[in-house]
């Protein structure tokens, strides 16, 4: 027992030491797009962008982020069309009136949702009815948004800045997301480690390298590569439509990018673990391609990867085995330093950096609860939408 937990100690920290080392430097923080002046400094002609915002029942946040979209420091011409998808609590009329109100009728255009057709998750089905009526603008880029994005208002120009200057087919801003009550404090960094870990952005900004990834809250993409990709019906059915764009935008030869971003930003709220759990549950499993196989070999890696460092460093300690106890606390010390960045990033104290083992075992609870809810024929729950049953 005692050489097989040596063994497993050690194990944890070469697996750390490699990641690290060899899966593009994903725990950095420093990839960021956010505008800095120089976007409306720069001499040019500005393409023109159609931006297309599904919105169901998003009457709560409206007021805070539609205004930010209309008040956007563009200098091309840009247009708006909001997609009211069937929503319950007047999102569309409140879009109109803060429309009228901030002297911006004439940019927006409001579409009221047809029925979701078969095949299509939901906010796809919206976007493409977006998509439909701004071919009418005949933009060069379109701008898909969430309803819940406060925008920087130069954030328009450093996207479309960013994808010129480096002949970007797509551009994405993982946007800053709240982090105020105990749980998002707790989980929404992780959850954005998590991401970073899984879709490295240096790998996806490589044209060289395979990884494509997006975030599907703030996504710039060129109306031509759009097409060329398939359109939105070649992803029509994904519940990670943003990486399936992306995919779909990569596979047809279109160049991507993908940042964090300091200054716009998300207002969902996730005020419990119920609400996060939910977020997260929707799609996990999705994630795995719904394969229990992958699911298992997905818990057993993190259990290995972050729940045996701290366990065996306390065993190891407790029963004084330093071949045991030093590997084990070097590892649960490295995942750590890997969180730091991402901790300093959201301004969180960096002593939540140990409890990175805890968060993971919770993520890993969402995930085989994601499952679980797929095998009962539950799918993605998302705004009274089942995916994977009746939708």
């Amino acid at each position: 027992m005692d050489i097989f937990a040596a063994g497993v100690a050690s194990g944890g920290l070469v697996a750390w030491l490699a990641l690290l080392a060899l899966r593009g430097q994903f725990w950095r923080s420093d990839c960021v797009l956010d505008p800095d002046g120089s976007e409306l400094e720069a001499s040019g002609a500005w393409p023109d962008v159609c931006a297309v915002v599904p919105a169901r029942d998003e009457a709560s946040v409206l007021s805070e982020t539609l205004p930010t979209l209309l008040g956007q420091h563009y200098p091309g011409r840009f247009w708006i069309v909001l997609v009211d998808d069937r929503s319950s609590d007047g999102t569309g009329d409140l879009a109109l009136d803060l429309a009228r109100e901030y002297g911006q009728s004439e940019r927006l255009t409001l579409v009221r949702s047809e029925a979701l057709l078969p095949g299509w998750s939901g906010k796809l089905w919206a976007m493409a009815q977006g998509v439909r009526r701004g071919e009418a603008f005949a933009p060069e880029y379109w701008l898909f948004t969430d309803a819940d994005i406060a925008h920087h208002p130069d954030n328009l120009a450093a996207l479309v800045r960013q994808a010129q200057a480096d002949r970007r087919d797509l551009v994405s801003q993982m946007v800053r997301l709240r982090c105020r009550s105990v749980w998002e404090v707790l989980l929404i960094p992780a959850f954005v480690f998590f991401f970073q870990k899984l879709y490295p952005f240096s790998w996806v900004n490589d044209p060289a390298q395979p990884t494509a990834a997006a975030a599907g809250g703030c996504i710039l993409v060129r109306r031509e590569a759009l097409e060329r990709a398939g359109g939105l019906a070649e992803v029509r059915g994904s519940l990670i439509d943003d990486c399936a764009l992306a995919a779909a935008i990569q596979r047809s030869g279109g160049r991507l990018w993908l940042a964090l971003s300091r200054r716009t930003r998300s207002l969902r709220p996730y005020p419990g673990l119920d609400s996060i759990w939910k977020m997260v549950a929707r799609t996990a499993f999705t994630q795995l391609d719904y394969s229990f196989a992958t699911l298992a070999l997905t818990v057993g890696a993190m259990g290995f990867l972050y729940l045996a460092p701290p366990v065996l460093a306390l065993v190891g300690l407790v029963t004084a085995q330093p071949p045991v106890a030093l590997p084990a606390l070097l590892a649960w010390l490295l995942m750590a330093v890997a969180y730091l960045p991402t901790l300093r990033f959201y301004e969180q104290p960096p002593w939540l950096a140990l409890a990175l083992p805890l968060i993971a075992v919770l993520y890993v609870a969402m995930t085989i609860d994601s499952a679980y809810r797929h095998w009962r024929g539950e799918g993605g729950a998302w705004k009274g939408r089942v995916y994977g049953g009746d939708q």
